[in-house]
């Protein structure tokens, strides 16, 4: 538990492997440096970051950008900002998460 709660430690996990998300502590989960990374690196990790970080509308659009059906796991707010549903469908399957 010690290393899931080390942010340095989870920080370059995510960098590798953006679902490396799941495993962080709940606290890392809502960080918001940290989860930007991993769903840099791979947006289906938004689905492990905290509700408000799910819904934080500069995470969600770098999720987006890489992983359309990253869209499934935010608010409808977000579910219906132009931006936001134009990188989505510009990726394999974000058309399906309208």
């Amino acid at each position: 538990d010690e290393l899931k709660s080390n942010s340095k430690i989870v920080l370059e996990a995510v960098k590798q492997n953006g679902r490396a998300l799941e495993y962080a502590s709940k606290e890392l989960r809502n960080n918001h440096d940290i989860v930007l990374e991993a769903v840099k690196q791979n947006g289906e990790a938004l689905r492990y970051a905290s509700n408000e970080l799910q819904n934080d509308r500069n995470i969600v659009l770098e999720a987006v950008k890489n992983y359309g059906d990253a869209l499934r796991c935010t608010s409808n707010e977000l579910k219906n900002d132009h931006n936001i549903v134009l990188e989505a469908v510009k990726q394999e399957g974000g058309f399906e998460a309208l």
